[in-house]
């Protein structure tokens, strides 16, 4: 554990199958509506005060717009140490969570008194502004298997839930640029994720929200062919998988994509939501 003078926090990691992007003029209820797993494989975010800001992520100093964000927000400079089970820009929800977790960590080592929501909602408006999510921080706040029924942070988005877990496997196969796309032309991505959402309310099962994802990959073009030749050898084989978004990424329940000869990386659905260490 850290010292009184450092914070660490824990934040799921968060595949979203599908989705539809809401802006408006308040990046506090832009947002996205859509259906997702957390993962038990996420990101530890370690927050130490310093003269100078400085992140890092895996030991190597790099730039993440959201916790800069973040750290701006509140109004101090800081050490940020970021370890990550997932990779970046693969679809996993980690600029997200590295925002969320720094939000939770400086509350503490800072004395701050914000309350949970108003953490995760300073989280969500650092990933809008800097147009990395729409929907992760929400999500990975609340663990489990989501769905975000409206748009937004806490107080103006509103969240559902599949009630269930499950045993995931995936792959990356690179990144994709998730600014490119909710920051361009979102209506045919929209549409699709809408009509994902409204089958997903009718029938809230696991195994729904793998295949309106599937469908939805298709119909939003998002598809790459690594990625759908994983997707298609899976269900050929009668398993369960789709595309996470946004990123060259599959992911698959049960053991999938072991099953048809991929070497995929192993976790479970997180029941729970970020969280501090003790």
């Amino acid at each position: 554990m850290t010292d009184e003078s450092t914070a660490t926090a824990f934040v799921p990691g968060h595949v979203t199958g599908f989705f539809s992007a809401h802006r408006t003029d308040d990046p506090a209820t832009t947002g996205s509506r859509g259906g997702g797993l957390t993962l038990s494989d996420g990101v530890r975010v370690t927050v130490a005060p310093a003269e100078r800001t400085r992140i890092d992520l895996d030991g190597r100093r790099i730039e993440m717009t959201p916790v800069e964000h973040v750290l701006d927000a509140v109004g101090v400079t800081a050490r940020v140490a970021i370890d990550s089970d997932l990779p970046v820009g693969a679809g996993f929800g980690v600029s997200g969570a590295a925002a969320l977790g720094t939000a939770l960590a400086s509350n503490t080592v800072f004395d701050g008194d914000r309350s949970e929501n108003e953490l995760v909602e300073l989280a969500h408006v650092a990933e809008v502004e800097s147009g990395t999510g729409l929907g992760d921080v929400v999500a990975q706040a609340r663990g489990g298997v989501p769905i975000r029924v409206e748009p937004g942070a806490p107080g103006h988005g509103v969240l559902d839930g599949v009630p269930t877990s499950a045993r995931v496997e995936y792959v990356t196969f690179g990144e994709l640029s998730t600014a490119e796309v909710i920051e361009g032309d979102t209506t045919r991505l929209t549409e699709a994720g809408e009509r994902a959402l409204s089958e997903l309310r009718e029938r809230p099962t696991l195994p729904n929200l793998i295949r309106l994802s599937r469908r939805f990959a298709r119909e939003a073009g998002l598809l790459v062919p690594e990625v759908e030749t994983a997707i298609d050898s899976v269900t050929d084989a009668g398993g369960e998988a789709t595309m996470a978004m946004l990123g060259r990424s599959v992911f698959a329940l049960g053991t999938g994509l072991s099953e048809v000869g991929y070497d995929p990386n192993v976790c479970e659905t997180y029941p729970s939501g970020a969280h501090l260490y003790r």
